[in-house]
């Protein structure tokens, strides 16, 4: 299944292959975007949703005193903000930390396959719940957990999001000491600590200042992760396949 989006909606159940050609022709338009770029900004009125085909995106909020604190990674396959076109006008930003290849879902395309592709909208209403679950396990993540093993559950979610879509390429999680401290809520100085620490264990490499995980199943235990809240591997009917 060479789609990204028909195997990430795959999860959610078994999709005919009148759905398939479907989503074939949704991703028919790619354009490629350069790292750290904005897709859309705050404020801004969205006549798109955007489709990221390849690399990753961020979902971010600016402080006042210009930091950013990074809420949300959206990875192959995943549709940015699904449903914001009700809300009228973006309440974040949208902003490329890879160079990515991206599509542009007009509204009345996302209209007409909730109307008349049942399938495909009981996928995409999965979509948009798993983006809650993950946002979930981010705040218990800020929350309850320190930091060590916050750094290492967020490695573990990346590594299996992008394995789920047969995108988790040389082992390498593209994410820098920066962008981890945006989404950890720590400075930078503080995130590359941590990093030194998961290093210093033989948790993590890195090489490129990207990271690497040599043993996904040791960085698991460590970070105490269960795949569960990412609802990946669901066969017909629904019924889920628990993996740790």
């Amino acid at each position: 299944m060479g789609n990204v989006l028909a195997r990430k909606l795959w999860n959610a159940g078994r999709l005919d292959p009148e759905d398939l050609q479907r989503l074939d022709e949704v991703i028919s338009n790619p354009f490629p975007v350069d790292a750290r770029k904005d897709l859309i900004q705050q404020g801004d009125d969205p006549e798109h949703v955007h489709l990221v085909l390849s690399g990753m995106v961020c979902r971010y909020k600016l402080m006042p005193d210009g930091r950013r604190a990074i809420v949300a990674l959206m990875l192959p396959g995943d549709i940015c903000d699904l449903h914001v076109a009700i809300l009228g006008r973006m309440d974040h930003n949208l902003g490329t930390l890879t160079d990515c290849s991206v599509v542009r879902i007009p509204r009345a395309t996302i209209e007409e396959l909730l109307e008349n592709h049942p399938r495909i909208r009981r996928a995409l209403f999965w979509s948009t719940l798993v983006d809650e679950a993950i946002l979930r396990e981010w705040l218990v993540n800020m929350g309850r957990r320190r930091a060590d093993k916050q750094m290492a559950h967020l490695f573990c979610e990346v590594h299996a999001r992008l394995c789920a879509v047969n995108h988790m390429q040389d082992a390498l999680l593209p994410l820098t000491q920066e962008e981890l401290a945006d989404i950890l809520g720590v400075s930078t100085v503080h995130a590359q600590r941590v990093l030194s620490q998961l290093r210093a264990q033989g948790l993590v490499t890195v090489q490129d200042s990207r990271v690497a995980v040599p043993d996904v199943e040791r960085l698991r235990d460590f970070a105490q992760f269960e795949v569960d809240y990412l609802h990946l591997e669901q066969g017909e009917g629904g019924r889920q396949h628990h993996t740790k």
